[in-house]
């Protein structure tokens, strides 16, 4: 995330393809508070972002965009805290982006489900590598469009 993801979001603030109020919400089992995860975020663009692209006040915008829950794939653990976060936006679009290890998109995708996370502006994003093999990318495949409808 703090290499590639929180920078290319930032690009995406940069180029006005944020509408307001946009939200970011970051999720992991790491027990960090907002104000934590927006210093997090704040240091990871000023040490990843190209010369000339960090901008204070752009930085300040962005990171006020930023929330974050701990939360463990594995068990119940930050769940109803991340559906009380997004039930403050219901309306809004959803994109649970996935940048996790194919070994617990199951996981996740079940524990949206279960927690009733799913709007009708739900969108999926799951960053490859997808399985081992085609076998096991088309199990998870699966198992993941048992969950989100594909459009």
């Amino acid at each position: 995330a703090e290499r590639k993801l929180l920078p290319a979001l930032y690009h995406r603030q940069m180029e006005g393809q944020f509408t307001e109020p946009t939200r970011i919400i970051g999720a992991s089992r790491a027990s960090l508070s907002h104000d934590e995860y927006r210093q997090f975020a704040s240091d990871a663009l000023k040490e990843h972002l190209k010369s000339g692209e960090f901008n204070e006040a752009e930085v300040e915008k962005f990171t006020s965009r930023l929330y974050y829950v701990s939360v463990d794939a594995k068990s119940e653990q930050g769940w109803d805290d991340l559906k009380k976060l997004l039930d403050e936006g219901k309306d809004r679009t959803r994109a649970f982006y996935l940048a996790v290890g194919p070994a617990i998109f199951s996981d996740i995708s079940e524990k949206i489900r279960d927690h009733k996370l799913i709007t009708r502006n739900t969108r999926i994003v799951v960053e490859k590598p997808i399985g081992r093999d085609l076998a096991s990318a088309t199990e998870l495949n699966d198992t993941i469009g048992k969950v989100f409808r594909e459009e």
